[in-house]
């Protein structure tokens, strides 16, 4: 925080360190801190593979939003600019930047406090270009005279996350290697953090003292190498068990500790907590697969029970999966409630053969959307004319209650509507797909252009009908 505070300090503190090594937990901190003190001037936080949060289309009227928020004196700039173009929100991230965010924080009134701008995992943005262009257009933030705006921003140390901070001068930027801070301290930390977390479970399970006693505690920071991710799933690991945290730490702490990277001590734990939850339970391994393999591939998330629907299983099947592998799913007690990963590494081990080297959970990417192509080309299908027994034609979308749309249009068909494509696109289609595309455009495009309609997608669907063309074409050639 003392960056924050120094008013002599650089205009962006670039935070950077390798997976595991705890940004997003220090950049969610520190928004809250800076939250409590009414310093918060916005947050975004990227994520790869989620529709609104993966990409720049959104991040700088976000940013807009709730800067009018935290500084109301923005909101009439804010609004005038959007008057004068309400077209705004469909351009560029350079125009979105300069009529929304720039020009009024320079016409603003003078202000006193200092606030910050909170942007975390900026390499899961999916474009290399815009992650660029994002970085120059927040550096001018430093030239700001009335309002001083401070951006704080956490990535992985990638290529082009440093070609983007080179472009920049000196006088705009610091940053800060996570995972060049001494071992030491870092152990030391993820030490604090074992004795905190384990010590509630010997009340709880009627533990022998002491429990975990120091030989524990040193066995698990050598395994943890300073990775923060290690350390926190291993310990949904040991807590979640219903019987005890003894045979999982047991399996913990028998797991090879001498790997060759980092990374490794990462793949070990989740194959440990893999081989403990998913094998020898029946048909729990293809049900690994179906479930939670669509789940590291899907464009946004979904709660359980719609998830079900997309994938036409039972819930009960896959609510067991997801129960026995809490240690790395979120899986919410509200069951409206979205289910994520924990961490995206996660997601990356499971897809890369070389580190999920248990071929049991290896999830073949391809496979996994095509087979999510195919399930929702069977809910398009099922679409009708007037899917919502509307009272007459030109109706406004606008006075169609929401809940109307939700009825007759449910979150997997909606998922089904938007993404079909995409799956289509990165997965690995046969000729009887092919077929199915074609037999969609002579029944069921009507149907879905209506629906994109209804729940606000219809350009999608434009960009999508052009690039079909194309793939069609191919299809033809080859044939």
């Amino acid at each position: 925080m003392n960056w924050c505070d120094d008013p002599d300090s650089k205009c962006i503190f670039w935070l950077n360190g390798m997976a595991g090594t705890g940004k997003s937990t220090i950049s969610r901190t520190i928004s809250r801190e800076l939250a409590e003190k009414k310093r918060l001037a916005a947050s975004f936080f990227f994520t790869r593979g989620k529709k609104d949060v993966s990409h720049s289309g959104m991040f700088f009227t976000t940013i807009a939003a709730q800067l009018a928020i935290s500084l109301p004196v923005l909101q009439t700039f804010i609004s005038d600019a959007i008057d004068k173009n309400p077209h705004i929100f469909k351009q560029g991230p350079r125009e979105q930047w300069n009529q929304l965010i720039l020009d009024p924080l320079k016409n603003a009134p003078t202000q006193s406090v200092q606030l910050v701008v909170v942007i975390d995992a900026l390499d899961e943005c999916d474009s290399m270009q815009d992650i660029q262009l994002i970085l120059l257009l927040l550096e001018e933030a430093k030239d700001l005279a009335t309002v001083r705006i401070k951006i704080f921003l956490t990535s992985r140390p990638e290529i082009p996350i440093f070609d983007g901070f080179r472009q920049l001068s000196d006088e705009a930027y610091q940053d800060f290697i996570l995972h060049n801070i001494p071992l030491d301290t870092v152990n030391a930390d993820i030490s604090t953090f074992f004795r905190q977390k384990l010590s509630p479970l010997k009340a709880k399970h009627g533990l022998g003292t002491p429990w975990p006693d120091e030989l524990i505690i040193s066995q698990l920071v050598e395994r943890a190498a300073g990775l923060f991710i290690y350390a926190a799933t291993t310990l949904r690991f040991i807590q979640d068990d219903i019987d005890g945290p003894e045979e999982p730490l047991a399996l913990v702490l028998g797991a090879t500790k001498s790997p060759v990277s980092a990374t490794e001590h990462l793949d070990g734990i989740y194959t440990t907590l893999l081989q403990h939850s998913v094998l020898g339970k029946r048909g729990h391994q293809e049900r690994f697969r179906q479930v939670v393999g669509s789940i590291v591939v899907m464009f946004n998330t979904m709660s359980a029970r719609n998830l079900a629907q997309l994938l036409q299983i039972p819930f009960k099947m896959v609510s067991t999966t997801l129960d026995s592998l809490r240690s790395v799913v979120n899986v919410p007690e509200d069951e409206s409630q979205p289910v994520r990963l924990f961490h995206l590494s996660f997601r990356d081990f499971l897809l890369d053969s070389q580190r999920c080297s248990d071929s049991r959970f290896q999830i073949d990417e391809k496979e996994r959307h095509t087979s999510l192509f195919r399930k929702c080309m069977e809910y398009i299908s099922q679409l009708e004319e007037n899917i919502c027994n509307l009272w007459g034609p030109g109706v406004l979308i606008t006075e169609i209650p929401d809940d109307t749309i939700q009825n007759s249009i449910p979150p997997h068909v909606q998922y089904a509507c938007r993404y079909w494509f995409d799956h289509l696109r990165l997965g690995n289609p046969v000729e009887q797909d092919i077929k199915t595309i074609r037999q969609f455009l002579q029944q069921d495009l009507l149907h879905w252009l209506e629906g994109l309609s209804l729940i606000g997608e219809i350009s999608n669907g434009v960009h999508i009908v052009i690039a079909l063309e194309e793939i069609l074409s191919v299809s033809c050639n080859a044939h």
